[in-house]
């Protein structure tokens, strides 16, 4: 009785965990193709340069592929170690992942804060050698949501230290636009409008982490489960 049971839950442990390797192969994938044609395209931040959205993809791909591999080999080979090494790692990701959104959620206003200070910072380094990343993140965001600067279009004049803004910051792109009056360009603060357009899509970001959390939670279900029955059909052959 106890071998059936094992052999059910081994086979639906390796399919679960099959799904989840590949699933990482995926995100690493688009990682991946994320670096080699967007290269240019890097993160805003300038505290935390390597911080962009292919080498997030790129670091959590690969972890994910190295969890699921790692419960694949532990349940086809009904390995005990193997079993609670998947565990532990999909454990540790779990309240990490917990840990990391109740510290967002508690100190929200004080990292809106910082996070503004450091986009400012960052502004200093739009076009200058070594920056295309940083340059093209901002002039991708400001075209795409209709904004300029960080909290106002204002932010720029310390950069240029004229009463002038890039380009992208224009309501109808031209050469040199950023240098006619104030009138022709986009008032909204680019901090604000990303955030009010997250805010908006909250029901999908909270939907997709709630899924992410039952996948995790089912993966330790299994392999707790499957950890138990390993030892139940080892004692009973013994």
């Amino acid at each position: 009785m106890a071998r059936g049971c094992l052999q059910g839950v081994k086979y639906l442990m390796f399919a679960f965990n099959l799904l989840f390797w590949l699933g990482g192969c995926g995100i690493l994938g688009v990682g991946i193709w994320l670096a080699a044609t967007q290269g240019n395209f890097a993160t805003l931040s300038s505290s935390f340069p390597s911080l962009s959205a292919a080498n997030l993809l790129i670091v959590t791909g690969s972890l994910v592929m190295a969890i699921g591999f790692v419960g694949c080999i532990g349940a086809i080979k009904e390995h005990r170690c193997l079993l609670l090494t998947f565990f532990v790692m999909l454990l540790l990701v779990f309240l990490l992942e917990a840990t990391v959104a109740i510290l967002f959620f508690a100190y929200t206003d004080k990292i809106d804060r910082y996070a503004q200070r450091d986009l400012k910072k960052g502004l200093h380094l739009y076009g200058t050698p070594g920056n295309v990343g940083l340059t093209n993140a901002w002039s991708i965001i400001q075209t795409d949501f209709r904004c300029c600067g960080v909290s106002n279009y204002t932010d720029w004049f310390e950069v240029y230290n004229a009463t002038r803004v890039p380009d992208s910051c224009c309501l109808e792109f031209s050469e040199s636009c950023g240098l006619h009056a104030p009138g022709t360009w986009w008032k909204a603060p680019c901090y604000e409008t990303v955030k009010m357009w997250l805010q908006e899509n909250l029901l999908a970001v909270g939907v997709f982490g709630l899924c992410t959390a039952l996948v995790q939670v089912l993966g330790l279900t299994f392999a707790m489960t499957m950890y138990c029955q390993v030892v139940k059909a080892d004692t009973y052959c013994a």
